[in-house]
């Protein structure tokens, strides 16, 4: 409030100088993160990080600059100065920290995705929430395909029921509607446990759950309402994503799987560097060879090369194939390659995951437009750790700044092609 915009417009003065203090203040900190970088034989990504974390200036400048104004030891213009420069350094603190933080996990997260049988087979833990029961039958189909046989865990089928003056009545009555599925899956020879927990939203439920029983892998319907910027299961889906920090798989069960052709798997750039990588394709692969149908990967060679690597350690017997592919701009290119019959599957990822992009946030759409006759499913792999509790940073979240920057890249593509247009006339 103390801020005088109009000595910014008076004169360039005020401009001058916040363009000084920004580039002392940024080329200060570079150079030491520089020097830090040399002493310590940091990498480059190392060094970005350093710069990036230690550019921004904002209290500590603020209070100096504000007692210095107050004891009329400096004027308006280095008072105005000194705000675009706190202005000035948050961005590019920002930016740099974002873009810094993706290189340093790939330079050390080459074997940290790799999922071990030893540790996983006899504990595997799957969660399948519902909330329509008229689907329940088509997915834990699926569910009984791609579970590891050795686990002495059960599927475990949950209904979050509110916390409300009806909490005790409405949760009987839906354990009395999951009972039947037990049956279907004892015909398998499979183990299903069925949980009711109250609590006051879906997402919280299913979060709290999942980390009792120490699930690896929540299975959830396809949204009944149409995109997926509206609900599922009771609440929105990017809800339930930020709160559960394990593998997800949305499934949606149109063609039976004896009528499966085969599985056609579309995979984002550095998805091999998620945590839960390795999981999800041992399961698509268990389905693959329980149906006996071939597995068609569209990726980067990057990621084709990672994947050969787990199948070859893992020991995985399927037929596999693999098609380059980055065009997620052209995303329905696809089309041509899947079939009816076919079962497709997205791999996307939550926000602020290594191998998130701004165009994963409309693909479930036009999945759900020009793949409506598909059996699909999309998959979340896990990024956390499992001894991370992510609610704890749910005050602080990048969300804002990625839609800014979103926003500026969009408009800058639509500019450009503007100008492009106006070259080609």
């Amino acid at each position: 409030m103390i801020v005088n915009v109009q000595v910014i417009l008076n004169g360039p003065m005020a401009l001058i100088i916040a363009g000084t203090l920004s580039i002392v203040a940024l080329c200060g900190k570079w150079i030491a993160a520089w020097l830090t970088q040399i002493s310590f034989r940091y990498s480059t990504a190392q060094r970005q990080i350093i710069f990036g974390l230690s550019s921004a200036h904002a209290a500590a400048t603020l209070a100096v600059i504000l007692v210095g104004y107050e004891a009329n030891i400096i004027d308006e213009n280095i008072l105005n100065g000194t705000i675009i420069l706190i202005l000035i350094t948050c961005i590019v603190a920002s930016f740099v920290t974002e873009k810094a933080a993706k290189k340093l996990i790939l330079e050390t997260n080459e074997s940290s995705s790799v999922y071990s049988l030893a540790d996983g087979s006899e504990s595997e833990h799957i969660l399948f929430p519902v909330a329509d029961v008229s689907n329940i039958e088509k997915i834990l189909e699926f569910i009984i395909f791609i579970k590891d046989k050795n686990s002495v865990n059960p599927i475990s089928i949950l209904s979050v029921v509110t916390n409300d003056e009806e909490a005790e009545k409405n949760s009987q009555i839906a354990r009395n509607q999951l009972e039947k599925f037990v049956l279907q899956a004892s015909a398998s020879e499979t183990k299903v446990s069925i949980i009711t927990a109250v609590d006051h939203n879906v997402a919280s439920g299913i979060s709290r759950i999942s980390r009792e029983i120490m699930a690896d892998i929540v299975v959830l319907g396809w949204p009944q309402r149409t995109g997926f910027i509206d609900r599922i299961i009771g609440k929105k889906v990017d809800s339930i994503l930020n709160s559960i920090d394990k593998t997800i798989f949305v499934c949606q069960v149109v063609t039976p799987f004896v009528r499966l052709k085969k599985i056609v798997v579309a995979v984002p750039s550095f998805a091999e560097h998620e945590k839960g990588f390795s999981l999800w394709i041992l399961k698509l692969s268990k389905l693959s060879q329980e149906l006996s149908i071939p597995l068609f990967f569209y990726c980067d060679e990057n990621t084709k090369q990672a994947t050969n690597n787990i199948i070859k350690r893992l020991k995985i017997g399927t037929q596999i194939s693999f098609e380059y592919f980055n065009e997620w701009d052209d995303f329905l290119i696809l089309s041509r390659s899947v079939s009816d019959n076919d079962l497709f599957v997205l791999v996307s990822a939550k926000r602020g995951a290594t191998s998130y992009t701004s165009h994963l946030d409309s693909l479930p759409l036009k999945l759900e437009k020009h793949f409506a006759n598909n059996s699909k499913i999309i998959i979340y792999p896990q990024e956390f750790n499992n001894n991370i509790n992510i609610e704890q940073f749910n005050d602080f979240s990048s969300e804002p700044l990625s839609k800014g920057i979103e926003t500026v890249q969009k408009i800058g593509k639509e500019i450009g092609s503007i100008f492009k247009i106006s070259s080609e006339d």
